[in-house]
């Protein structure tokens, strides 16, 4: 199963509801603050929270089902 991973950053309301969506679905994730990574600075700074899997994107604004669409899509 591919690792989810959220970029996020500190102090992001934004990003904060989105943890909680993974939270509340059950979903196991990395989070990673863009702050800490170049790479993910240079490439999510304006599009925060983004959450990956195996190379594949949602971007905010997403709800549960939307979550769950895509995890079932990309986990696998």
């Amino acid at each position: 199963m591919n690792k989810a991973v959220l970029y996020s950053t500190w102090g992001c309301h934004l990003c904060e509801e989105a943890e909680a969506l993974l939270k509340a679905a059950n979903i196991d994730f990395q989070l990673i603050d863009i702050v800490d990574d170049e790479q993910a600075f240079a490439a999510f700074r304006l599009h925060i929270p983004v959450l990956a899997i195996a190379q594949h994107y949602l971007y905010w604004s997403f709800d549960k089902d939307a979550l769950a669409a895509f995890v079932k899509t990309h986990s696998s």
